[in-house]
């Protein structure tokens, strides 16, 4: 098997992005920048395929990566991703370890606070426990993918109207069309910290667009019954610019108008 990373990144050095991720691999990355490029430049016996364009949104940067893929393992990165030195034969070896498996979830080091999950054995993911892993957690079988017709949403995530997301809907997406998704411990690397795309405060915007997502990733019972229980255990950490009933009125607003889209 081969594996090939997709990158999604913003304004970024083309030449010095394969070194600062430690692209061991062929990849290709997407550029969100002001113009439109192709280049192809090579580590090693390694191809690394970058495509500029002049449109902003990381899912449909994502979705071109992925229409472009050859290779049989896909791997999702951002450009602040630094991959340990062994990231390839990790993830093909639990591919090969796995073969009922179509998606792995593999750990990616975070600083503390920006932790959303850590996967400490292997196991079944399921559509209830998908919504904390990020996009750069996701390796899968390409085939699997594009037999599915699986794609990331537009309208969510860095760049787009709902500010994050995408990789959450896409994983819901993928065990609705019948992937198999499993977590693994195994580690691949390291998120570098960086200031946000799309984060500004927990404001009236993040809260709306939480519940739209949630709206769209539980439906209208469960979106509600996952809200309150979500914002009662984040209340001291993240009630600080809005009260908790300020901040559920927006994350209900934001359920009421995502229904709808």
């Amino acid at each position: 098997m081969r594996l090939q990373v997709l990158v999604s990144a913003v304004n970024a050095d083309l030449e010095k992005l394969p070194e600062k991720m430690n692209l061991r691999t062929d990849a290709l990355i997407v550029n969100q920048c002001d113009h439109y490029d192709y280049a192809e430049l090579s580590r090693g016996d390694r191809t690394i395929r970058c495509l500029s364009m002049a449109e902003r949104g990381v899912g449909l940067s994502r979705n071109t990566a992925l229409m472009r893929c050859d290779a049989e393992i896909c791997l999702f990165g951002d450009e602040d991703i630094v991959y340990d030195d062994a990231y390839e034969k990790t993830i093909l070896e639990e591919f090969e370890k796995h073969p009922e498996s179509d998606v792995l979830l593999f750990n990616v080091k975070v600083c503390e606070e920006r932790r959303t999950y850590w996967n400490d054995s292997f196991g079944r993911v399921r559509a209830y426990n998908s919504g904390r892993y990020p996009a750069y957690a996701i390796a899968a079988r390409r085939e699997k993918l594009h037999a599915k017709n699986l794609s990331f949403y537009l309208c969510f995530g860095g760049g787009t109207k709902y500010c994050n997301g995408e990789d959450s809907l896409f994983l819901k997406d993928a065990i609705k069309a019948g992937l198999r998704v499993y977590k693994t411990p195994a580690l691949i690397g390291e998120e570098i910290p960086r200031p946000s795309t799309w984060f500004h405060g927990f404001d009236k915007k993040f809260f709306y667009d939480r519940g739209v997502l949630y709206g769209e990733l539980y439906g209208p019972v469960m979106a509600r019954v996952r809200a309150i229980r979500w914002l009662r255990k984040n209340q001291t950490e993240m009630c600080s610019e809005l009260t908790y009933s300020q901040a559920m009125a927006e994350m209900k607003q934001g359920m009421r108008d995502g229904i709808r889209l």
